[in-house]
């Protein structure tokens, strides 16, 4: 099925064609058509299925076909848990909007940064805003932004949202919103507070999902290596060297102890650069760019910051320490593996995390391989 059996204007599929894509993800092909018909959306989507799109394209279809209001009223409003995701789905609405801006204005405002300067890109007005919550709050009580005239509310990640503790911005947020709107959410899992949420916010979704709830991709290979917790940094150092990994993802419980494995890998001579939330967003958007960019193997994230990073071939992903969540081991491993593309999720776990272990394997629905380890360790 190709993009343009979709419904998308012709501005927008130039757009996806200068992106490189031709044939839609399962999820955009079941997404889009709805989105453009007006109903409410719920989505069960995990992360790298291409969902980003699903929600940003037929946005821009919609807004566009309406006509153009001068004051630019907030029309589109989409909520994502963290920064780095909200950059990530800017760029996706610049990107695919490409041929439609500046007709059409969108912009991102997060926390961690200065709010004059979003105060200041905020007054002429913007058609399509993302946004975190507490962020969107704070520039509501400066009257820097209002959202009574939005059509199209997006909640991005909700499981995460709510796991970070923003349902008490949401339902201020959700007050300050007209009551006839578009409602779409998208969440990896359904945990019992997001179906509570989906019934208060959704009238008659059009429900999709696209993988098995709570799953791993199948394209992501999955092996636990059993380590002794002062052994951790020494057998990732082999795994890198041993295996000459030049791209990976290191998910570690804390924001010292990323810190603490950063510098013990650059020692052993392994280029790496840590990002969590006591990182500036600089910092964070720096590190961010070596990493893409190939100009550091290791990019060292706790849970909360990793949300968002969006590299379509990242080949490794390992866990130092398992989640707290086992969700969380579902998202973790789901940075890899995108969009049919293989890759591997290495887990290091201790004796004291076997139990941790256990739910991990009865929330996925199936034993993770065990590996016999490396040369180093024989």
């Amino acid at each position: 099925m190709p993009f343009s059996s979709l419904g998308l204007s012709e501005p927008l599929l130039r757009a996806v064609s200068d992106s490189g894509y031709t044939t839609p993800t399962p999820i955009q092909q079941k997404a889009i058509p709805a989105v453009l018909s007006g109903r409410d959306l719920l989505a069960a989507a995990q992360t790298g299925t291409g969902k980003t799109a699903g929600f940003t394209l037929p946005i821009l279809h919609r807004l566009a076909d309406k006509p153009y209001d001068r004051n630019r009223p907030v029309r589109a409003l989409i909520l994502t848990p963290t920064r780095e995701l909200a950059a990530q789905v800017g760029e996706s609405v610049t990107k695919y909007g490409a041929h439609q801006l500046p007709r059409l204005k969108s912009d991102v405002v997060f926390g961690g940064v200065k709010i004059n300067p979003q105060m200041m890109r905020l007054r002429g007005g913007v058609d399509i805003l993302t946004a975190t919550p507490g962020r969107l709050l704070d520039l509501v009580a400066q009257n820097a932004v209002k959202l009574n005239q939005v059509e199209i509310l997006v909640l991005d990640e909700a499981d995460r949202m709510l796991d970070m503790g923003f349902i008490r911005d949401l339902h201020k947020i959700l007050a300050l919103l007209p009551k006839r709107r578009q409602n779409l959410l998208f969440s990896a899992t359904y945990s019992p507070e997001i179906r509570k949420l989906t019934q208060k916010l959704l009238i008659n979704p059009v429900q999709i999902e696209v993988a098995v709830e709570n799953a791993a991709a199948d394209t992501v290979e999955q092996v636990v290596y059993s380590v002794n917790k002062t052994a951790k940094t020494a057998f990732l150092t082999q795994l890198i060297k041993h295996n000459d990994w030049r791209q990976v993802l290191v998910f570690t419980s804390t924001k010292h102890g990323a810190n603490k494995l950063t510098e013990k890998l650059n020692s052993a001579q392994i280029a790496a650069k840590a990002i969590h939330g006591n990182k500036s967003q600089g910092a964070r958007t720096s590190a961010l760019a070596d990493f893409k960019a190939g100009e550091i193997q290791v990019l060292v994230a706790t849970d909360i910051a990793a949300r968002g990073i969006d590299i379509d071939q990242l080949p490794h992903v390992v866990n130092y320490e398992l989640p707290r969540s086992s969700a969380d081991y579902v998202h973790r491993i789901g940075r890899t593996g995108r969009a049919g593309r293989g890759g591997l999720a290495v887990s290091l776990v201790s004796e004291e995390e076997n139990s941790a272990l256990r739910l991990v394997e009865k929330l996925i629905g199936s034993k993770i391989a065990r590996g016999q380890g490396v040369d180093f360790f024989k």
